[in-house]
């Protein structure tokens, strides 16, 4: 079993690595983007008419 394992590694040792580096590009790209959204932290959205005048304009 262990010998089917290290054969299978030895015979995809490109692929397996660049897939790990696909990853592990992704996850650091998300990672930085998580960050950077956080740290830049926008100011959340205001409505300032007032309801009353949303009701009358649908009415």
């Amino acid at each position: 079993m262990l010998a089917k394992v290290r054969e299978f590694i030895k015979r995809y040792q490109a692929d397996i690595i660049l897939a790990a580096g696909v990853i592990l590009i992704s996850l650091l790209s998300f990672a930085l983007g998580y960050i950077a959204a956080k740290t830049y932290g926008k100011e959340p959205i205001r409505i300032e008419s007032r309801i009353q005048n949303l009701e009358s304009r649908i009415s």
